[in-house]
């Protein structure tokens, strides 16, 4: 007699849950009613203690990003045209400016700074464009004081205050001469192997803010 076969068959395997980080969150727990008191208790205290901002002081620092905001797009399009590229390409000439650190978190107090990483097209370098031609610029500015470019930092970047507010201005290249829409940076930006390979610097520059880029805020 024949021995029977099995047909049972092989579970197939759970996919490993996937994170937004190297490693797990402590805990998937909800808060607890009490937890959520305490919060509040927190918060209130926080607001009485003056570490958090009025709404005309977030409102300044919205207007401060929109005005830098101009000031490098229109940057970016003069560079354009001084390096004899066509009307076409000035015209599509553009920068993205993305916010990161402890504002873009919401965690920022009453007279911290904001760092700002401005992306911009492959024929726009950071040693002359960015540290001399846009340093330049921004000297000739009233509302601008304390300006302290660091090149030799190792995340390069220019100090400065804006309207009183303190700014870190970091600068990356990417391998592209028309920048995409926003849309596109977001959806690549991890991508650094495909995109942002222009210049180990530029690597670097990015790392910070590509920690935060799946919550990123363009300025505009």
């Amino acid at each position: 007699m024949a021995g029977s076969v099995g047909t049972g068959r092989v579970a197939p395997r759970s996919s490993p849950k996937r994170y937004n980080g190297m490693d797990p969150p402590l805990s998937l727990t909800r808060p607890t009613m009490f937890d959520l008191q305490k919060t509040a208790e927190l918060e209130k205290f926080l607001v009485e203690a003056g570490l958090y901002e009025s709404e005309e002081q977030s409102a300044k620092r919205e207007e401060v990003l929109r005005e830098i905001d101009g000031i490098v797009k229109e940057w970016v399009k003069q560079l354009t045209s001084q390096k004899g590229y066509s009307e076409q390409m000035i015209e599509k000439a553009n920068v993205v400016l993305f916010t990161f650190g402890s504002y873009r978190l919401g965690v920022h107090g009453p007279g911290a700074d904001i760092d700002i990483l401005c992306v911009g097209p492959s024929y726009v370098n950071r040693e002359e464009d960015f540290f001399v031609t846009l340093h330049g610029i921004l000297t000739q500015l009233e509302e601008v004081t304390e300006l302290q470019p660091v090149p030799d930092a190792h995340v390069p970047l220019m100090k400065f205050k804006f309207h009183r507010m303190a700014i870190d201005l970091l600068y990356a290249s990417v391998s592209l001469a028309v920048i995409p829409p926003v849309s596109c940076i977001l959806g690549n930006i991890c991508a650094c192997s495909q995109i942002f390979l222009l210049h180990l610097s530029s690597i670097i520059v990015m790392h910070a803010p590509e920690v935060l880029l799946l919550t990123a805020q363009p300025i505009l």
